[in-house]
């Protein structure tokens, strides 16, 4: 293991994953796709990278990652490399199955597994499936964050052959914590509240099945009705144990699952949390992204000149991490953790957990952050923005081009609320008046609801959202630099700098990633 005598450098890495087989969930998202595309371009001789996705059969589980993953301006490089021989390689490395996460073996049919000998066959394991919906419905988070790590563990007691499973996380299961956050697991029923109040995952799963059952057996509920009742239940549940949201929350409860059902066994379990990934930095494709981040509303709102106000503190610290970096850790901490199984002549799944209290094999954590080493305040992106849009203006559809306006930052949720009264809500209970007055006449009825609709969005994504637009913790990363002082090179000197699998965030040139590369990518492949 990592910082244990271990070194690693890029050979190994490399060679590590020569006749391997990877199953990787969540590889059409963000981060699945690039660790696919860089286990392919380093190592073409892996033997199978499986993709579970979610399709109705084989075929539509194929095109799936054919459009969806292997499909994408991400893979150009590999595309140029194996030129009209792409889709062979492809087609002989990477197979798709039709699936779905929150069943039993990862929803794939039995006699497809052993077809495949699945079970088998992997060696690693890479659960990256979430659903990261901050307001997402209790009952769907709970399936996908929780039960479906409980299923791919399930899955993981079955393989013989198995060397590491890792599972992907976020930073934020630290919740509105302060200070240095530590680099450690949940401890079973831990909770973010110092009342001494514990969790107990059965029984929330239990109250949301009660709910949903309750409410589909009573014909007066309607469907929108139902989503609303399950949302807020993830959304009360969450803060009555001390979590901002449903996402955090549920992701919380995974990890404590994952704990749970591995330990005892003789898998090294690994945990990675990466804190806000955004666009790919060096390779293969720098600035490529998808998806928006929180930071990316603010250059959003500048390319559109639609946001006036941000609720941010220039001052405080925006833990970013690039994509390619964060899998540039992932596949080294694959390594450092595998790599003391694999030379062990026999290989035993790990039974069933039946000590509930014990610490043995315990996850290993990865805080993969950058607010502890090399820390970026949020007025580099306010004027990286303002530099990029005054060189590269944009143009209206009219042709004109769009001038750049300052945007006004609000370091509190107090202080944005007495804004958006101000600004906003008083001017709107006017026109309500107005609307009366003329009895709803030329159409004010319509445009106050219209309005205060979108008033009272605004105010709802400030209290999802703003718990991470003002967080004052700083996440302790001790494992991950233990990984990152085991690689070296031939010569035994540090590697990071320019290196194939670079995680160091003190590499980087903040202004210069924002500037030349993050918000050029958001610019052409969020904001086309």
């Amino acid at each position: 293991m990592a910082g244990s005598g271990t070194t690693l450098d890029e050979a190994r890495i490399i060679d590590y994953f020569r006749n391997k087989s990877v199953l990787i969930t969540g590889a059409t998202g963000f981060l699945g796709k690039i660790m696919v595309e860089k286990i392919l371009r380093v190592q073409p001789d892996v033997k199978r990278i499986y993709l579970p996705v979610r399709a109705a059969d084989a075929a539509a589980a194929r095109r799936r990652v054919e459009t969806e993953v292997v499909g994408k301006e991400l893979f150009g490089v590999l595309r140029e490399w194996h030129g009209a021989g792409f889709d062979a390689f492809v087609a002989d490395k990477v197979v798709a199955l039709a699936g779905d996460v929150m069943r039993a073996g990862f929803g794939v049919d039995p006699a497809t597994l052993r077809d495949l000998r699945l079970a088998d066959e992997l060696n690693v394991i890479v659960n990256g499936a979430a659903t990261t919906n901050f307001y997402e419905r209790y009952d769907v988070a709970l399936d996908v964050n929780v039960v479906g790590v409980r299923h791919m563990c399930d899955f993981a007691r079955k393989c013989p052959n198995l060397e590491v499973l890792m599972h992907v996380s976020t930073a934020y299961v630290a919740g509105e914590k302060q200070g240095l956050v530590p680099e450690r697991p949940f401890r079973d029923g831990e909770t973010l509240r110092e009342d001494g109040t514990s969790l107990d995952i059965d029984a929330e799963l239990r109250l949301s099945r009660d709910l949903r059952k309750q409410m589909e057996a009573d014909d007066t509920v309607d469907p929108k009705a139902q989503r609303k009742a399950m949302k807020d239940l993830g959304l009360t549940r969450a803060r009555h144990f001390g979590w901002p949201n449903t996402y955090v929350f549920t992701k919380s409860m995974g990890e404590m699952m994952l704990a749970q059902m591995m330990r005892g066994g003789d898998v090294p379990v690994v945990i990675i949390r990466p804190s806000i990934i955004t666009s790919v930095q060096n390779d293969p494709l720098p600035g490529w992204i998808e998806g928006t981040r929180t930071i990316d509303a603010i250059l959003i709102g500048y390319a559109k000149q639609s946001l006036s106000c941000f609720l941010a503190d220039l001052d405080l610290t925006m833990d970013v991490m690039p994509g390619d970096m964060v899998v540039n850790a992932m596949m080294a901490a694959t390594v450092a953790h595998a790599s003391s199984r694999s030379s062990k002549p026999e290989k035993k799944p790990p039974p069933p957990p039946q000590q509930p209290h014990s610490v043995l094999a315990a996850p290993t954590v990865y805080h993969v952050s950058s607010s502890l080493r090399h820390p970026a305040p949020y007025a580099v992106l306010y004027r990286t923005g303002m530099r990029y849009f005054e060189e590269h203006p944009r143009v209206g559809p009219d042709g004109r081009t769009v001038r750049t306006r300052k945007v006004r930052f609000l370091g509190s949720i107090p202080a944005f609320h007495l804004f958006m009264v101000l600004k906003y809500r008083v001017p709107l209970e006017l026109l309500r008046l107005l609307s009366i007055l003329c009895c709803g006449l030329f159409g004010l009825a319509a445009l106050y609801h219209d309005l205060a609709r979108k008033y009272r969005f605004v105010m709802q994504l400030v209290d999802l959202y703003g718990p991470f637009s003002l967080f004052k913790g700083c996440f302790d990363d001790v494992n991950l630099n233990k990984l990152r002082l085991a690689m070296v090179d031939g010569d035994h000197a540090n590697v990071n700098v320019g290196g194939l699998f670079n995680f160091d965030p003190k590499t980087l040139d903040w202004d210069d990633y924002f500037f030349k590369v993050h918000i050029p990518g958001v610019m052409k492949y969020v904001l086309k």
